[in-house]
């Protein structure tokens, strides 16, 4: 081999990427030990020395951060929760802000998804947009926390959880919307969403709508439960059709997401139900269509504003060795006239 050896030389001779050659060669956890020893022994065969000035720019901080979002399913090709997008813009906003770069990117099924950002310094900090199902991603978070991975996630705030996310209180939220439909003088709830620890936002959301009813005397009635995950207009059209084949009289809808209530509304016209006449409907979210649905939406608001200021702030505060904690934000019923009582005209907060 002519001129001096590289970590691509060692990569190529051991059959793994470059990168996985540089986290050997500093001892990452994330790369097995027979990798290990596999490429120490190329690199002491080809006499490979370690570039010190080199190692030492790297490990400057990029002042770049991460987005790394979960793919939903969508009605198009996006694979992006369309509340993700207005979230997008406000973290953008807010790293712009602070002097910092955004990296944009779905995240990946490998073990080491994550490595590509911080390990190899292309950013100083990963932000994660949903992780699907809770249980299932946890196992997967608590090992970014023993890697001592700089991260922060978008999403509710877990009892003995080890990473830090912020998120909205999805309990207050779910509890005041039902609050409203009671107030409107609504007793047949139905709910559309999940009501599990997997999906811990659809859940709390599902705990909120318990707490009002059981506060009215109500109690909440499962054949008024229908289970849909997927948060998308498909969803929540098929989830209101069953309950209307139930045939178990309802005269209100909560939907744990404006897609899945404007699929709901859908629905609920092809059967002849006059919304809010006959069935009020609500959601959560309030993404930016909610207002322009036939007829516009009352939902939960979500700051996405704010939220961006916070992931970002929480994100650096990580990785300077600030102390930082788990964040939970109000949310805003805003009331359209899909629960009636709204004349026409600018919408409410509640």
């Amino acid at each position: 081999m002519k001129g001096r050896a590289t970590s691509f030389d060692i990569a190529y001779r051991a059959g793994v990427s470059q990168a996985t050659v540089s986290r050997a060669l500093r001892g990452s956890p994330l790369v097995s030990e027979e990798t290990r020893k596999r490429v120490l022994a190329i690199a002491k065969e080809l006499n490979y020395k370690v570039d010190k000035n080199a190692s030492n720019l790297r490990r400057q901080h990029s002042v770049t951060l991460a987005l790394l979002l979960f793919e939903d399913p969508t009605s198009d090709d996006s694979m992006i929760n369309p509340f993700f997008l207005s979230m997008l813009g406000s973290i953008t906003h807010a790293c712009a802000k602070r002097g910092y770069d955004l990296l944009i990117s779905f995240q990946q099924l490998s073990q080491d998804w994550h490595a590509d950002y911080q390990d190899t310094h292309k950013a100083d900090g990963l932000i994660l947009l949903g992780y699907g199902d809770y249980l299932t991603a946890r196992s997967r978070l608590e090992h970014l926390v023993d890697q001592g991975t700089h991260f922060v996630r978008w999403g509710a705030v877990v009892d003995d959880q080890r990473d830090i996310s912020v998120g909205c209180d999805n309990v207050q939220g779910g509890r005041a919307i039902v609050e409203h439909l009671l107030a409107q003088g609504r007793r047949r709830i139905g709910y559309i969403g999940h009501a599990s620890a997997h999906f811990p936002e659809f859940f709390d959301r599902y705990r909120g709508y318990c707490e009002a009813l059981r506060a009215a005397g109500l109690e909440p009635d499962e054949a008024l439960l229908v289970d849909a995950v997927d948060s998308t207009e498909v969803v929540g059209y098929n989830a209101a059709c069953e309950l209307v084949d139930r045939q178990v009289g309802f005269d209100a809808l909560f939907a744990a997401s404006d897609l899945q209530a404007m699929g709901a509304m859908r629905a609920l016209a092809d059967r002849g139900l006059a919304v809010p006449e006959q069935v009020a409907v609500v959601g959560f979210d309030d993404i930016p269509m909610a207002r322009f649905a036939n007829p516009p939406l009352t939902t939960v608001a979500q700051d996405t504003k704010r939220a961006g200021e916070v992931l970002v702030d929480t994100l650096l505060k990580i990785i300077k060795g600030e102390p930082a904690q788990s964040t939970l934000m109000p949310a805003l019923p805003v009331i359209r006239r899909s629960c009636g009582a709204v004349p026409p005209g600018p919408e409410q907060s509640a």
